[in-house]
C-alpha cells in the first residue's frame, strides 16, 4: 500500500510517498481503509521536530515512528479480535497517527460512524479540529447560552469549528480574523467580526465570558483585559515556546488568584467528543470548511501550504479519487470574497 513517511525533521520536501506492507489490526483495533484525511498543524509540528521539547516524545535525532497524518475517514476493512464496536463495511471517522495512506489500524475507541449524510472528505476534517474546539468550548470553557464568546483565529481549522459549536450552544460570536477572512466567518454565523488588522480585540475595551485563542500570539496580560469577571480563556494554539509556557505558568498564576481563568487545552481526542460532532454534523449545524484539496502524492505541497499560516477552514488530503462525493450530495459554495469552499451537506430526503 502507499504511505507517507519522514525519516528526518525537516522541510516539507524530506516528505516521501512510499510503498509498504498493510498493517494488521491489534485485538482493539480496526483495518480501515482511509478514504480522505485532513492536515493539521500537528502534522508539520511533527515534520519540523518542532518544538524541540516535543522530540523527547517523538525522537530526539530523528522521528521513532516515520508515519504521518491523524485525521481520516474511511471504511472498515477488517476487525480484531476482541473487537465488537464496528463491522466491515461500516462508514467511520477519528483520529490515527498514519492517515496519510491507503489503509491504517485503528483503536475501536478512536473511531465514531460517520453520518451518512456527510462526505469523507468532510468527515476527515473534524477529529483533531472539531473535537478540539468543542472540548475547549463546552469541557473547559463552560458555553452556555446568551454568553459572549471571542474566538481569536476564526477563519482557522479549528476557530471555523469553534464558531459554529459555540453557536450551536446558543452564544453570541464574535470573530477574530483578517480582512480576507470578514465575510467567510459571517457566512459561518458568526454575530460580530473584528478585523485585527484594524482593531486590536485585547485594548478595545470590551470583554467577554469566554475567550476561545486559536492563535496563541497574545500575552497572558493581553487575554486577561479580553475577559468579565469570573471570564475563562481557553489557548488551544501557540506561535512560539515563549507564548506557551507563558500560558501554562502565568496563566496558572492568574487562574489560583480567582476572578479569571488562563488555561491551555490539554485534553486527548477521545470517542465521545466524535459522536458529538457527528451529531452536529448530522444535523447541520457544524458545515465543515475546506479551503483546499491535495491529493496523497502532493501531500509535501499540502504540509507547505498548511505551514504558511493563511489556510481558510480546512486542508483536506483525497486518498481515494472516488472519494469526492456526486454534486447531487454535498453542495459547495464558493466564497467570491474568498477562496475557502463552505462544504454544506445536503440531508437526503
Amino acid at each position: 500500500m502507499r504511505a507517507i513517511v519522514y525519516e528526518r525533521y525537516g522541510a516539507p520536501d524530506l516528505v516521501h510517498l512510499r510503498e509498504t506492507e498493510r498493517p494488521t489490526p491489534g485485538d482493539t483495533e480496526v483495518l480501515v481503509r482511509v478514504r480522505a484525511a485532513s492536515a493539521s498543524p500537528f502534522d508539520w509540528h511533527l515534520m519540523r521536530g518542532a518544538p524541540f521539547l516535543a522530540r523527547l516524545n517523538h525522537g530526539l535525532r530523528r522521528p521513532k515512528d516515520p508515519r504521518l497524518g491523524a485525521d481520516l475517514s474511511g471504511e472498515v476493512v477488517s476487525v480484531g479480535a476482541k473487537s465488537s464496536r464496528f463491522h466491515p463495511g461500516d462508514e467511520v471517522f477519528g483520529e490515527r497517527t498514519g492517515s496519510f495512506a491507503d489503509y491504517v489500524s485503528v483503536p475501536e475507541d478512536s473511531l465514531a460512524l460517520k453520518p451518512t449524510n456527510v462526505s469523507f472528505e468532510a468527515a476527515a476534517t473534524v477529529p483533531i479540529s472539531g473535537v478540539t474546539a468543542l472540548q475547549a468550548l463546552r469541557d473547559l470553557g463552560h458555553v452556555r447560552p446568551g454568553q459572549q464568546v471571542l474566538i481569536n483565529g476564526a477563519a482557522g481549522g479549528v476557530g471555523t469549528f469553534a464558531v459554529q459549536i459555540a453557536k450551536s450552544f446558543g452564544a453570541e460570536v464574535t470573530a477574530v480574523c483578517s480582512t480576507r477572512n470578514v465575510d467567510l466567518v459571517r457566512s459561518i454565523g458568526a454575530d460580530h467580526v473584528i478585523d485585527y488588522l484594524r482593531e486590536d480585540f485585547t485594548r478595545n475595551g470590551l470583554r467577554y465570558d469566554l475567550v476561545i485563542d486559536a492563535v496563541g500570539n497574545r500575552s497572558v496580560s493581553d487575554l486577561r483585559r479580553t475577559l468579565r469577571p469570573q471570564g475563562i480563556c481557553v489557548v488551544v494554539g501557540f506561535t512560539t515556546m515563549f507564548r506557551l509556557l507563558a500560558v501554562v505558568l502565568q496563566g496558572k498564576m492568574v487562574s489560583r488568584k480567582g476572578g479569571v481563568k488562563i488555561i491551555l487545552k490539554t485534553m486527548p481526542i477521545n470517542q465521545e467528543g466524535l459522536l458529538f460532532m457527528a451529531g452536529l454534523l448530522e444535523s447541520r449545524k457544524v458545515v465543515p470548511v475546506i479551503d483546499r484539496r491535495f491529493t496523497l502524492e502532493n501531500v509535501p505541497q499540502a504540509l507547505e501550504y498548511l505551514e504558511e499560516g493563511h489556510a481558510q477552514g480546512k486542508v483536506v488530503i483525497t486518498i481515494d479519487p472516488t472519494t469526492r462525493a456526486p454534486p447531487d450530495l454535498p453542495m459547495e459554495l464558493e466564497n467570491r470574497a474568498t477562496t475557502a469552499r463552505v462544504v454544506v451537506e445536503a440531508i437526503p430526503l
